[in-house]
C-alpha cells in the first residue's frame, strides 16, 4: 500500500506537542492592524491549542489518523 500524502497546508500550520495536543496560531493578525486594539493584537500573538471538535480533521490532514 502506498504512503499517504500529508496536506502541505496543514503541515505548515500545525505542530504537535509532546503530550499529543495540536498547536495553532490565531487568525486575524496579518493585516488591517491599525483599527485593532493593542490588547487584542497581543492576545492574537500567542499560540493556542486546536479544539477537540477539530482535532480529528487536523490529524487526518496531517496523516496521523
Amino acid at each position: 500500500m502506498p504512503k499517504l500524502k500529508v496536506k502541505a497546508s496543514a503541515k505548515k500550520r500545525f505542530k504537535l506537542t509532546g503530550s499529543g495536543k495540536i498547536k495553532r496560531k490565531h487568525a486575524y493578525k496579518s493585516h488591517i492592524l491599525t483599527k485593532k486594539s493593542k490588547k487584542r493584537k497581543l492576545r492574537l500573538t500567542h499560540v493556542t491549542l486546536v479544539s477537540d471538535a477539530d482535532k480529528d480533521n487536523v490529524l487526518k490532514s496531517l496523516g496521523l489518523k
